[in-house]
């Protein structure tokens, strides 16, 4: 303690000798000054096996913004019953979906870092990108040390949510923060926030789903399916719902359908809380008993194809809607490595960096 306040009393008698090497030699700063990329999306258990499903949920519900109850009330839950269950539930779904590469959210999103990459470079950009995962790995803080590893000196952040809410783009900048706040020497940063109604996002979507209409032929009914949110989350402040509306609305009218021909719905509800509605579930049920027999869904929510598009639209809500009377539910694959949506993001990327020397 003594010792201590004399260095900042006399620093001068604690200086190091002039013949010992200056620690403050240019040729020991590592040379930075480029420009990156970090796309994050919310993340995957590594393998379809009951622990790593089991890993993964266990850092995504305890995100305190994930789920908005007291920790002291949520706990027993989360570590007595939900991870003790759940994981074994999901293996059969997750294996049901697995990619040679990986879970196809993992897939695709590295596709599409990797599309990114290519597409700036071929603009003359000298611009780093690097994917990292909001719950899991690559984690968000491994993804920022790598890009600071490649000399990156700016970072542009870019959550893969189109819509904003909470639970989602707010955990991004969360686990940015956390781990910035642990260097000494900090990028500096900048965050895209949302792009729900964003040109190129939009139009990459209506040019998806008219391909595949060409392909396919149209139906009766189109129902844009969005994740879910407790509604006390909107009541709080959270503009989700509206930026979802809105994606729908400008869908829907890039596409010419009318109100009656497009219906936006929510999906993936957990827990007995009252969620934003209409149910997507329900939805496509009460149709098929409405005399509606084909019905095409589509998420434009998910950037890519994961658990809750492959199999909880493309499986359950197709059966559901069989069982109830209908014949056909498609679901339309997400934007996932479409070479639109990267020429789109890649505009959106151009934008935010402005400013910045790339």
């Amino acid at each position: 303690m003594f010792l201590r306040a004399f260095k900042y009393l006399w620093p001068e008698r604690f200086l190091p000798e002039p013949e010992q090497a200056d620690p403050f030699e240019e040729r020991m700063v590592p040379p930075l000054g480029k420009t990156g990329v970090l796309l994050i999306n919310l993340g995957t258990p590594q393998a379809a096996t009951a622990p790593e499903i089991r890993r993964y949920l266990g850092e995504f519900l305890a995100d305190p913004r994930v789920i908005e109850i007291p920790r002291y009330l949520w706990w027993p839950i989360l570590h007595g019953l939900v991870l003790t269950l759940r994981p074994r539930k999901l293996v059969p779904r997750y294996r049901g979906i697995w990619m040679d590469g990986g879970s196809p959210l993992m897939v695709y999103s590295r596709r599409q870092a990797e599309g990114l990459s290519r597409l700036l470079a071929q603009r003359g950009m000298q611009v780093e990108v690097a994917l990292g995962m909001r719950y899991g790995s690559p984690s968000v803080a491994d993804a920022m040390d790598e890009l600071r590893r490649r000399g990156c000196e700016r970072i542009l952040v870019v959550p893969m949510y189109p819509q904003y809410a909470a639970s989602t783009t707010a955990t991004v900048v969360d686990a940015v923060g956390r781990h910035a706040a642990r260097l000494r020497d900090q990028p500096e940063l900048r965050f895209i926030k949302r792009f729900h109604d964003d040109p190129g996002y939009v139009q990459a979507i209506v040019g998806k789903i008219e391909r595949y209409w060409a392909e396919h032929g149209r139906p009766q009914k189109l129902v844009m399916s969005f994740h879910g949110l407790p509604r006390y989350s909107v009541e709080l402040g959270d503009p989700y719902y509206q930026d979802c509306l809105r994606t729908g609305r400008l869908l829907r009218e890039r596409l010419g359908l009318m109100p009656e021909q497009a219906l936006v719905t929510f999906q993936s509800r957990f827990g007995s809380a009252r969620w934003l509605e209409p149910y997507t579930a329900p939805t496509v049920m009460a149709l098929a008993r409405d005399g509606v027999t084909e019905v095409d869904v589509v998420c434009p929510g998910f950037l890519a194809d994961c658990l809750e598009t492959l199999e909880e639209v493309q499986v359950e809500c197709r059966d559901a809607f069989i069982e109830a009377g209908g014949k056909r539910l498609r679901y339309i694959p997400a934007l996932n490595d479409d070479e639109t949506w990267i020429a789109a993001l890649s505009e959106l990327v151009q934008r935010h960096l402005q400013g910045w020397p790339a």
